[in-house]
């Protein structure tokens, strides 16, 4: 059934919509999946910011250009369903994978991150990241480890002056308590 221009537009500016608010988006044939695989693919998708659509080639292709966004072409043929990534794209990228080990006809085709477009197997090897949270500890981590040697290198040094001006201290209370004694006995008639 064919869709009238107005709905078109609708279309492509909904999709730009979306291009634009993604930080990634993956693209997968979905031939031979039942309405019910992909209504489960995109329940999938809702809780970990993603949403998945299954949209007409010429349109996308013209939402994609839009938007200033670039895919090969061969992308763009056969049925195409789009995961959009609102939120982090990993999390959206294992839940494709898991869908894809799950229907063997569901194959990703690529996906773009940003303006640099991921093959499969770049998308199937961000779907092994580990959510951005542990991320940023791990980058935390290896920040804080040279950052806590330094302090333990400068306390040291502060420790060792600390030790010269409470040596040089002990030596001056020891001089003084030696000078009052001194001067008592200088004082005393012999």
């Amino acid at each position: 059934m064919a869709i009238s221009r107005e709905r078109k537009e609708r279309l492509v500016a909904d999709y730009t919509r979306q291009l634009k608010e993604s930080k990634g988006i993956i693209l997968a044939d979905y031939r031979g999946l039942t309405m019910a695989n992909m209504t489960e693919i995109r329940q999938a998708l809702e809780p970990i910011g993603g949403k998945s659509q299954v949209v007409k080639n010429r349109l996308l292709a013209l939402a994609l250009a839009e938007a200033g966004m670039e895919v090969p072409e061969e992308w763009l043929v056969d049925p195409v369903a789009v995961g959009f990534c609102f939120d982090e794209v990993p999390p959206v990228a294992k839940a494709l994978r898991d869908a894809a080990k799950q229907y063997p006809t569901f194959r990703i085709k690529g996906g773009l991150v940003g303006a640099s477009v991921l093959s499969a197997d770049q998308v199937n090897t961000m779907a092994d990241l580990p959510p951005m949270e542990v991320l940023f500890a791990q980058v935390l981590g290896a920040i804080h480890a040279p950052a806590g040697q330094i302090a333990g290198v400068v306390a040291s040094g502060v420790r060792q002056i600390l030790n010269v001006v409470q040596a040089y201290v002990e030596k001056l209370e020891e001089a003084h308590e030696a000078a009052p004694a001194s001067l008592e006995q200088a004082a005393e008639p012999a």
